[in-house]
Protein backbone atom coordinates (compact mmCIF):
# COMPACT_ATOMS: atom_id res chain seq x y z
CA UNK A 1 0.00 0.00 0.00
CA UNK A 2 0.97 3.42 -0.76
CA UNK A 3 1.60 6.25 1.39
CA UNK A 4 0.70 9.85 1.35
CA UNK A 5 2.27 12.70 3.54
CA UNK A 6 1.40 15.60 4.63
CA UNK A 7 3.25 19.11 4.18
CA UNK A 8 3.11 21.20 7.40
CA UNK A 9 5.08 23.83 5.42
CA UNK A 10 4.95 25.49 8.99
CA UNK A 11 7.15 23.54 10.61
CA UNK A 12 9.30 23.11 7.24
CA UNK A 13 8.38 19.37 7.57
CA UNK A 14 6.24 16.29 5.55
CA UNK A 15 4.90 13.96 8.13
CA UNK A 16 3.84 10.30 7.12
CA UNK A 17 1.74 7.85 9.56
CA UNK A 18 1.01 4.41 9.42
CA UNK A 19 4.00 1.81 9.04
CA UNK A 20 6.23 4.77 7.84
CA UNK A 21 9.00 4.36 10.93
CA UNK A 22 9.59 0.91 9.92
CA UNK A 23 9.66 1.40 6.10
CA UNK A 24 11.26 4.42 5.89
CA UNK A 25 13.08 5.29 9.19
CA UNK A 26 14.53 2.26 10.48
CA UNK A 27 15.13 0.03 7.66
CA UNK A 28 16.28 3.34 4.93
CA UNK A 29 17.04 5.96 7.44
CA UNK A 30 14.51 8.55 6.11
CA UNK A 31 13.30 11.28 8.53
CA UNK A 32 13.01 10.99 12.33
CA UNK A 33 10.41 9.65 14.91
CA UNK A 34 7.46 11.69 16.26
CA UNK A 35 4.86 9.80 17.83
CA UNK A 36 3.93 6.03 17.32
CA UNK A 37 4.94 4.62 14.05
CA UNK A 38 5.01 8.56 12.55
CA UNK A 39 8.37 10.46 10.79
CA UNK A 40 8.77 13.55 10.20
CA UNK A 41 10.53 14.73 6.37
CA UNK A 42 12.77 16.90 5.49
CA UNK A 43 11.40 18.34 2.42
CA UNK A 44 14.86 17.08 0.14
CA UNK A 45 13.89 13.21 1.74
CA UNK A 46 9.91 13.23 1.02
CA UNK A 47 10.98 14.31 -2.50
CA UNK A 48 13.59 11.44 -2.73
CA UNK A 49 10.77 9.21 -1.88
CA UNK A 50 8.12 10.48 -4.15
CA UNK A 51 10.94 10.26 -6.96
CA UNK A 52 11.64 6.84 -6.44
CA UNK A 53 7.91 6.11 -5.71
CA UNK A 54 8.07 5.34 -2.38
CA UNK A 55 5.32 7.87 -1.52
CA UNK A 56 2.30 8.50 -3.55
CA UNK A 57 1.94 12.29 -2.92
CA UNK A 58 2.42 14.85 -0.82
CA UNK A 59 -0.71 16.32 0.70
CA UNK A 60 -0.47 20.37 1.22
CA UNK A 61 -2.92 22.62 3.81
CA UNK A 62 -5.12 22.85 0.91
CA UNK A 63 -5.77 19.60 1.04
CA UNK A 64 -3.87 19.14 -2.89
CA UNK A 65 -2.29 15.85 -3.84
CA UNK A 66 0.84 16.49 -4.96
CA UNK A 67 3.50 14.22 -7.09
CA UNK A 68 6.66 14.79 -7.84
CA UNK A 69 7.04 17.89 -10.29
CA UNK A 70 4.14 19.82 -8.68
CA UNK A 71 6.40 19.24 -5.05
CA UNK A 72 9.75 19.90 -6.63
CA UNK A 73 8.23 23.03 -8.68
CA UNK A 74 7.06 24.73 -5.20
CA UNK A 75 11.26 24.57 -4.27
CA UNK A 76 10.08 23.88 -0.69
CA UNK A 77 12.62 25.13 1.88
CA UNK A 78 16.14 26.77 0.86
CA UNK A 79 18.77 25.74 -1.57
CA UNK A 80 16.25 22.65 -2.20
CA UNK A 81 17.02 22.28 -6.12
CA UNK A 82 21.17 21.84 -5.06
CA UNK A 83 20.26 19.67 -2.66
CA UNK A 84 17.76 17.55 -3.62
CA UNK A 85 20.21 16.44 -6.60
CA UNK A 86 23.61 16.52 -4.32
CA UNK A 87 21.01 14.11 -1.44
CA UNK A 88 19.98 11.96 -4.72
CA UNK A 89 23.34 11.34 -5.88
CA UNK A 90 24.95 10.25 -2.72
CA UNK A 91 21.86 8.16 -2.54
CA UNK A 92 22.52 6.62 -5.29
CA UNK A 93 25.74 5.88 -4.81
CA UNK A 94 24.91 3.36 -1.39
CA UNK A 95 25.12 5.82 1.19
CA UNK A 96 22.16 7.24 3.75
CA UNK A 97 22.19 11.23 4.38
CA UNK A 98 20.34 13.31 6.70
CA UNK A 99 20.06 17.13 7.27
CA UNK A 100 22.69 18.46 9.61
CA UNK A 101 20.47 19.15 12.23
CA UNK A 102 18.79 18.66 15.35
CA UNK A 103 16.43 15.83 15.56
CA UNK A 104 17.65 14.20 12.33
CA UNK A 105 20.99 13.74 14.29
CA UNK A 106 21.64 13.61 17.50
CA UNK A 107 25.04 15.44 17.58
CA UNK A 108 24.86 17.03 13.59
CA UNK A 109 27.39 18.72 12.82
CA UNK A 110 28.27 22.84 13.23
CA UNK A 111 28.76 25.65 10.87
CA UNK A 112 27.40 25.58 7.53
CA UNK A 113 26.71 21.85 6.53
CA UNK A 114 23.84 20.92 5.04
CA UNK A 115 23.87 17.12 5.68
CA UNK A 116 25.33 14.63 7.82
CA UNK A 117 26.52 11.27 5.84
CA UNK A 118 27.02 8.24 7.25
CA UNK A 119 29.24 5.15 6.34
CA UNK A 120 27.99 2.68 4.03
CA UNK A 121 26.29 0.25 5.60
CA UNK A 122 25.24 2.48 8.77
CA UNK A 123 22.36 5.67 9.66
CA UNK A 124 21.57 8.56 11.64
CA UNK A 125 21.21 5.90 15.03
CA UNK A 126 25.07 4.87 14.63
CA UNK A 127 26.12 7.95 15.84
CA UNK A 128 28.71 7.98 12.96
CA UNK A 129 29.31 10.35 10.37
CA UNK A 130 31.75 10.26 7.19
CA UNK A 131 31.43 13.53 5.83
CA UNK A 132 29.78 17.58 7.22
CA UNK A 133 28.50 18.18 3.65
CA UNK A 134 27.91 21.81 2.37
CA UNK A 135 25.90 22.18 -0.85
CA UNK A 136 26.21 25.51 -3.29
CA UNK A 137 25.67 26.16 -6.71
CA UNK A 138 28.21 27.06 -9.12
CA UNK A 139 27.71 30.76 -9.08
CA UNK A 140 27.49 30.95 -5.27
CA UNK A 141 30.87 32.46 -4.07
CA UNK A 142 32.56 31.14 -0.59
CA UNK A 143 34.28 33.54 1.85
CA UNK A 144 37.55 31.98 3.14
CA UNK A 145 36.11 33.52 6.71
CA UNK A 146 33.67 30.47 6.00
CA UNK A 147 36.15 27.80 5.00
CA UNK A 148 35.08 24.38 7.15
CA UNK A 149 36.83 20.76 7.64
CA UNK A 150 34.38 18.30 5.37
CA UNK A 151 33.17 18.29 1.50
CA UNK A 152 32.11 20.88 -0.40
CA UNK A 153 29.71 19.55 -3.41
CA UNK A 154 29.14 22.47 -5.93
CA UNK A 155 26.38 21.84 -8.26
CA UNK A 156 27.43 23.10 -11.79
CA UNK A 157 24.79 24.72 -14.36
CA UNK A 158 24.45 21.35 -16.30
CA UNK A 159 23.21 20.05 -12.60
CA UNK A 160 26.89 17.70 -12.30
CA UNK A 161 28.45 17.74 -9.31
CA UNK A 162 31.73 18.00 -8.06
CA UNK A 163 32.96 16.87 -4.59
CA UNK A 164 35.54 18.73 -2.68
CA UNK A 165 37.74 17.37 0.80
CA UNK A 166 38.42 20.59 2.67
CA UNK A 167 40.46 20.49 5.56
CA UNK A 168 43.07 22.22 7.56
CA UNK A 169 46.54 21.85 6.45
CA UNK A 170 49.72 22.27 8.65
CA UNK A 171 53.13 22.03 6.24
CA UNK A 172 56.18 20.67 7.52
CA UNK A 173 59.00 19.51 6.59
CA UNK A 174 62.99 18.51 7.00
CA UNK A 175 64.40 21.05 4.74
CA UNK A 176 66.75 22.92 7.23
CA UNK A 177 70.09 24.02 6.20
CA UNK A 178 72.68 26.46 7.67
CA UNK A 179 72.97 29.95 6.75
CA UNK A 180 75.78 32.00 5.76
CA UNK A 181 76.57 35.93 7.35
CA UNK A 182 76.73 38.67 5.58
CA UNK A 183 77.45 37.40 1.80
CA UNK A 184 78.06 39.95 -0.68
CA UNK A 185 74.31 40.92 -2.78
CA UNK A 186 73.56 43.55 -5.56
CA UNK A 187 69.68 44.39 -5.43
CA UNK A 188 68.40 44.61 -9.14
CA UNK A 189 65.27 45.78 -10.76
CA UNK A 190 63.01 43.15 -9.50
CA UNK A 191 66.02 40.34 -7.92
CA UNK A 192 68.94 40.06 -6.07
CA UNK A 193 72.38 38.60 -7.58
CA UNK A 194 74.15 37.08 -4.49
CA UNK A 195 77.70 36.99 -5.07
CA UNK A 196 80.24 34.26 -4.16
CA UNK A 197 77.83 32.41 -1.52
CA UNK A 198 78.89 29.14 0.14
CA UNK A 199 77.56 26.34 -2.17
CA UNK A 200 75.17 24.86 0.23
CA UNK A 201 73.22 28.13 0.24
CA UNK A 202 71.84 26.71 -3.43
CA UNK A 203 72.57 22.92 -2.80
CA UNK A 204 71.43 22.43 0.23
CA UNK A 205 68.73 25.01 1.59
CA UNK A 206 68.05 25.55 -2.63
CA UNK A 207 67.90 28.84 -2.50
CA UNK A 208 68.07 30.93 -5.82
CA UNK A 209 69.08 29.88 -9.40
CA UNK A 210 72.64 29.74 -10.30
CA UNK A 211 73.74 32.33 -12.81
CA UNK A 212 76.25 29.94 -14.40
CA UNK A 213 72.98 27.45 -14.92
CA UNK A 214 74.45 23.57 -14.57
CA UNK A 215 78.03 24.49 -14.91
CA UNK A 216 79.16 25.68 -11.62
CA UNK A 217 82.34 25.47 -8.96
CA UNK A 218 80.72 27.63 -6.92
CA UNK A 219 77.60 29.39 -8.11
CA UNK A 220 76.53 33.24 -8.31
CA UNK A 221 72.80 33.34 -7.25
CA UNK A 222 70.04 34.70 -8.27
CA UNK A 223 67.03 34.97 -5.85
CA UNK A 224 63.81 36.37 -5.86
CA UNK A 225 62.71 39.28 -4.06
CA UNK A 226 60.92 37.05 -1.39
CA UNK A 227 64.11 35.21 -0.53
CA UNK A 228 66.39 38.08 -0.93
CA UNK A 229 64.28 39.55 1.76
CA UNK A 230 64.16 36.42 4.07
CA UNK A 231 67.89 36.31 3.38
CA UNK A 232 68.57 39.76 4.59
CA UNK A 233 66.30 39.45 7.71
CA UNK A 234 68.88 37.02 8.88
CA UNK A 235 71.75 38.90 8.04
CA UNK A 236 73.15 36.20 5.44
CA UNK A 237 73.08 39.12 2.38
CA UNK A 238 74.65 41.89 3.25
CA UNK A 239 71.59 44.44 2.25
CA UNK A 240 69.30 45.83 4.19
CA UNK A 241 66.16 43.92 4.64
CA UNK A 242 63.82 47.57 4.66
CA UNK A 243 65.06 48.25 1.03
CA UNK A 244 64.57 45.07 -0.33
CA UNK A 245 60.94 45.27 1.33
CA UNK A 246 60.54 48.36 -0.40
CA UNK A 247 61.65 46.96 -3.44
CA UNK A 248 59.08 44.11 -3.26
CA UNK A 249 56.23 46.46 -2.96
CA UNK A 250 57.29 48.65 -5.72
CA UNK A 251 57.23 45.58 -8.16
CA UNK A 252 54.14 44.07 -6.63
CA UNK A 253 52.34 46.38 -4.48
CA UNK A 254 50.89 44.98 -1.00
CA UNK A 255 50.48 41.23 -2.55
CA UNK A 256 54.74 41.50 -1.70
CA UNK A 257 54.06 41.28 2.13
CA UNK A 258 51.81 38.70 2.29
CA UNK A 259 53.74 36.15 0.00
CA UNK A 260 56.68 37.46 2.20
CA UNK A 261 54.86 36.22 5.13
CA UNK A 262 53.54 32.76 3.59
CA UNK A 263 57.24 32.17 2.83
CA UNK A 264 58.84 32.79 5.81
CA UNK A 265 56.28 30.76 7.75
CA UNK A 266 57.05 27.77 5.12
CA UNK A 267 60.61 28.47 5.69
CA UNK A 268 60.50 28.55 9.35
CA UNK A 269 58.43 24.60 9.47
CA UNK A 270 61.43 23.56 7.55
CA UNK A 271 59.56 23.70 3.78
CA UNK A 272 61.16 24.90 1.02
CA UNK A 273 59.45 27.19 -1.50
CA UNK A 274 59.82 27.91 -4.99
CA UNK A 275 58.18 29.70 -7.50
CA UNK A 276 54.71 28.10 -8.57
CA UNK A 277 54.57 30.40 -11.76
CA UNK A 278 54.63 27.20 -14.11
CA UNK A 279 51.51 26.19 -12.63
CA UNK A 280 49.54 29.29 -11.64
CA UNK A 281 50.28 29.23 -8.67
CA UNK A 282 52.34 31.46 -5.77
CA UNK A 283 54.71 28.21 -4.67
CA UNK A 284 55.49 24.80 -5.39
CA UNK A 285 57.13 23.36 -1.73
CA UNK A 286 59.29 20.56 -0.46
CA UNK A 287 59.41 19.13 2.10
CA UNK A 288 62.12 17.02 2.47
CA UNK A 289 65.49 18.73 0.93
CA UNK A 290 68.84 17.19 1.32
CA UNK A 291 70.41 17.90 -2.03
CA UNK A 292 69.44 19.33 -5.70
CA UNK A 293 70.91 17.08 -7.27
CA UNK A 294 68.53 14.37 -6.02
CA UNK A 295 65.27 16.44 -5.67
CA UNK A 296 61.64 14.82 -5.73
CA UNK A 297 58.91 16.23 -7.33
CA UNK A 298 57.06 19.10 -4.84
CA UNK A 299 54.30 18.42 -2.87
CA UNK A 300 52.05 21.17 -2.68
CA UNK A 301 51.12 24.11 -4.11
CA UNK A 302 49.94 26.38 -2.58
CA UNK A 303 47.81 30.09 -3.14
CA UNK A 304 48.57 33.00 -1.03
CA UNK A 305 44.80 35.51 -0.46
CA UNK A 306 44.21 37.96 2.14
CA UNK A 307 41.96 36.23 5.18
CA UNK A 308 38.73 38.34 3.56
CA UNK A 309 39.03 36.31 0.06
CA UNK A 310 36.10 35.24 -1.30
CA UNK A 311 36.25 32.65 -3.61
CA UNK A 312 34.63 31.50 -6.89
CA UNK A 313 33.98 27.91 -7.19
CA UNK A 314 35.09 28.19 -10.67
CA UNK A 315 38.57 29.60 -9.59
CA UNK A 316 38.77 26.66 -6.97
CA UNK A 317 38.02 23.77 -9.67
CA UNK A 318 40.57 25.90 -11.82
CA UNK A 319 42.98 25.11 -8.89
CA UNK A 320 42.38 21.69 -7.91
CA UNK A 321 42.16 20.09 -11.05
CA UNK A 322 45.52 22.06 -12.44
CA UNK A 323 46.93 20.67 -8.80
CA UNK A 324 45.99 17.06 -9.19
CA UNK A 325 47.02 17.00 -12.99
CA UNK A 326 50.44 17.53 -11.72
CA UNK A 327 50.10 15.15 -8.64
CA UNK A 328 50.48 18.22 -6.34
CA UNK A 329 47.36 18.99 -3.17
CA UNK A 330 46.03 22.00 -3.49
CA UNK A 331 46.59 24.83 -0.65
CA UNK A 332 45.81 28.22 0.04
CA UNK A 333 47.21 30.13 2.52
CA UNK A 334 45.19 32.49 4.09
CA UNK A 335 47.26 35.58 5.72
CA UNK A 336 45.27 38.08 8.59
CA UNK A 337 46.28 41.65 8.95
CA UNK A 338 48.81 40.79 11.79
CA UNK A 339 51.02 38.57 9.48
CA UNK A 340 49.30 35.24 10.64
CA UNK A 341 48.89 32.34 8.46
CA UNK A 342 45.86 29.79 8.48
CA UNK A 343 46.63 26.97 6.43
CA UNK A 344 43.25 25.32 3.81
CA UNK A 345 43.67 22.16 1.78
CA UNK A 346 40.82 21.27 -1.29
CA UNK A 347 40.88 18.17 -3.39
CA UNK A 348 39.13 16.25 -5.47
CA UNK A 349 36.96 13.54 -3.46
CA UNK A 350 35.12 10.50 -5.06
CA UNK A 351 32.41 9.36 -2.35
Amino acid sequence: MGLEGRFDEDAGVVRVGNDARQRYHDSRGYGYPLSGNEIALAPVEAAHLLYRGDLEAIVDESGERLDFRAFVAREPGEKFGVRFLVYADLRSRGFYLSPAAEPWVADPPTGKADFAVFPRGKGPGDGEIEYRLRVIGERTDVSAADLEAGVLAVVDEESEITYFEVDRRDPTGTSRAPLPDGCDADLLADRVVVWDPPITLYEEAFYGQPLEGREYDRPTLQCSLLEAAYLAERGAIDLEPATVRKRGREVEGERFDRRLAVYTALRERDVVPKTGYKFGADFRTYADVESVDDLGHSELLVRVHPDDHVFEPRDLALDVRLAHGVRKTMVFALVGPDGGVDWWSLERLTP
